[in-house]
């Protein structure tokens, strides 16, 4: 007799289970330590916190709490595409940024078709492919980083998406702007360039490919950006895609309805508005990167030079360093899961959160 089992999803059966960063509060219960004692650096979540100005508004947004969100998010998105200097046609809204990979994948792929990623890639962009019945080109990278003209080389007729993130996660490299703009000019027409920049407020000097955007020239071109990390705001899980008006169009139809909760478009909305918190946050970032440079240097261990805001960090034994940390109260990112068994990575925190990182892995490392 067959049983509900044997009628799942075939595409399901191997499909590998995305492991997040752990909380503190399950490591604390787990080891026995106290939660105020123990640090998290594994998520690339910003140490300062929520912005302040979204605290308040989010405050007030709870009385609310019994009505059902704006299912449009009408002014934060007319905020944001004023913002940007784009049309709020122009704007989709996800359930952090994992929703709009979510609503590419759904209009895009099915069985037979392809997606192109590198080596070394955010894990969800292949994972979505896979659930979706589709196959997965990894381009080999360079120097842990994106190699773009061969990933452009490797789009088949099969392919449907091309996935980039700039800065990388979990690698925090960047692609050189020639490189990304010969991609963007060559990818096919038919072939969705998505430019994942999660990280991109961090950059000093960012390639603008909104331009490419507000002229409508290039509808195969989809921008994500988010409010979980410069912006503090993780926990709302709130992302945001940007792309041609009819691309986005089409992303509607597969959205939830009310997928961007009441408070979470309250925070974000005062959010745009806190350059205060934004600056500290680009500082405290640009000295935690600085120290922690230092430190492997010190220590005479490889690091891949970053531009987001956590640091690849070379230690041998990446399960056994994880595990020494934690036991010490530091979550880190063990980083075996993407195929880099001998690294680990640590987020920037505070300076006392960053010389503390550092003080437990001199210790794991002797």
């Amino acid at each position: 007799m067959s049983s509900i089992f044997d009628k799942l999803n075939p595409a399901v059966e191997d499909l590998p289970v995305y492991q997040p960063g752990r909380p503190i509060e399950e490591v604390a219960r787990e080891l026995g330590l106290d939660p105020v004692e123990v640090i998290k650096v594994a998520s690339n979540e910003n140490p300062l916190g929520p912005s302040p100005l979204a605290i308040e508004a989010m405050r007030g947004a709870v009385s609310q709490s019994h009505l059902y969100p704006d299912g449009n998010a009408y002014y934060l998105k007319n905020k944001l595409a004023n913002k940007l200097g784009v049309e709020s046609s122009n704007l989709i809204l996800g359930n952090g940024s994992n929703e709009i990979i979510e609503f590419v994948s759904h209009i895009l792929l099915k069985p037979g078709d392809d997606i192109v990623v590198s080596q070394y890639c955010f894990a969800i962009y292949p994972l979505v492919a896979m659930m979706m019945g589709s196959g997965v080109i990894s381009v080999p990278s360079v120097a842990y980083g994106h190699d773009l003209p061969a990933m452009l080389k490797a789009i088949t007729p099969s392919t449907r998406i091309v996935w980039v993130a700039n800065p990388n996660n979990p690698t925090g490299t960047l692609a050189g702007q020639d490189d990304v703009r010969f991609l963007v000019k060559q990818v096919p027409k038919d072939v969705l360039l998505v430019i994942d920049e999660a990280y991109y407020e961090f950059l000093d000097e960012p390639l603008d490919l909104l331009p490419l955007v507000k002229s409508g020239e290039m509808p195969n071109l989809l921008l994500m950006r988010t409010f979980s990390k410069i912006y503090g705001l993780a926990g709302l899980r709130i992302g945001y895609g940007i792309g041609h008006p009819d691309f986005i169009s089409a992303m509607e139809k597969v959205r939830q309805p009310f997928n961007i909760n009441s408070i979470a478009q309250s925070g974000a909305l005062a959010a745009l508005d806190d350059e205060e918190h934004l600056n500290a946050t680009r500082k405290i970032n640009t000295e935690g990167l600085k120290f922690f440079e230092s430190v492997c240097s010190d220590l005479g261990v490889e690091f891949v030079p970053s531009y987001a805001n956590f640091i690849l960090i070379k230690v041998g034994d990446g399960v056994r360093v994880f595990e020494y940390l934690q036991k010490c109260g530091v979550i880190s990112r063990p980083m075996a899961g993407y195929g880099l068994p001998e690294w680990i990575r640590l987020s920037i925190g505070t300076s006392n959160e960053n010389i503390r990182s550092a003080s437990v892995l001199k210790s794991a490392l002797i």
